[in-house]
């Protein structure tokens, strides 16, 4: 049977790169993203629907969708969340942190929440929460963005002793530097910030890692679909940094 697939953020950047790598898999793809202009040019293959995470509405109607249309659904990637702002604490408006954290947290939870209520009638499911080493470190002038991926984790955890007594296996996987467009719009209002260069702040994300390298999206995706194969059948509750080894994250 093929596995049935729901990506949020899943046009571009990492989320695409997840359902591309499903796809390869020949699974059933449905992407949610609001870039209208990026699912219109998606693969036919994948289907898509325009919608805000933090839209509880729109969300609801999306599940029911993928129910009418698939029947059931195996596999949510919660992936979808904003940088939020790069400055120090004193300089973040109560609005901008307010911002982060509903769309890094509140979406992933609305999206577990619907997740949720079908895989424990199925009694089978899997979860993959896109956190961050921004939610395993301190992350200077980051702190919304930072406090949400570390909020994420404890909801992993939390889902996963709730769900698996159905069946249900919950993991976060936290990224670390990842090549691609939204690392550039960091680098660049951490330069702002900071008064460094984009290449001095690129080569210092590499230098804070075992590996000396930046990650590539296709890095993230394969290892969402290890977690949702049978392989990983007794992996759960587990946070699962794909980053080089990350042991400086301030460089």
């Amino acid at each position: 049977m093929r596995q049935r697939v729901l990506i949020t953020a899943g046009a571009d950047g990492i989320g695409l790169e997840i359902a591309k790598c499903f796809l390869k898999k020949n699974a059933l793809v449905w992407v949610a993203d609001l870039n209208q202009n990026a699912i219109d040019i998606l693969p036919k293959s994948i289907n898509a629907r325009c919608v805000d995470v933090c839209d509880e509405i729109g969300m609801k109607a999306l599940f029911d969708e993928i129910i009418k249309t698939w029947g059931g659904l195996d596999v949510l990637c919660a992936n979808a969340g904003i940088a939020g702002p790069t400055a120090s604490i004193d300089h973040i408006n109560l609005s901008d942190w307010q911002h982060c954290l509903k769309v890094n947290l509140d979406g992933t939870f609305i999206a577990a929440k619907y997740a949720a209520s079908i895989f424990k009638k199925q009694g089978s499911g899997v979860i993959s929460i896109t956190s961050s080493t921004a939610g395993q470190y301190g992350y200077p002038n980051r702190s919304p963005y930072s406090t949400a991926k570390w909020g994420v984790l404890g909801l992993m955890k939390t889902l996963a002793m709730e769900l698996g007594p159905f069946g249900v296996r919950v993991n976060a996987i936290c990224p670390g530097a990842v090549e691609g467009a939204r690392m550039e719009r960091v680098m660049a209002s951490e330069a702002k910030a900071s008064g460094q260069t984009r290449d001095e702040i690129y080569k210092g994300y590499a230098k804070g890692t075992s590996m000396q390298k930046w990650v590539e999206g296709l890095d993230i995706a394969e290892m969402a679909v290890f977690l949702a194969s049978k392989e990983a059948r007794f992996v759960s509750g587990q946070t699962i940094a794909v980053d080089g080894d990350t042991f400086n994250p301030n460089p």
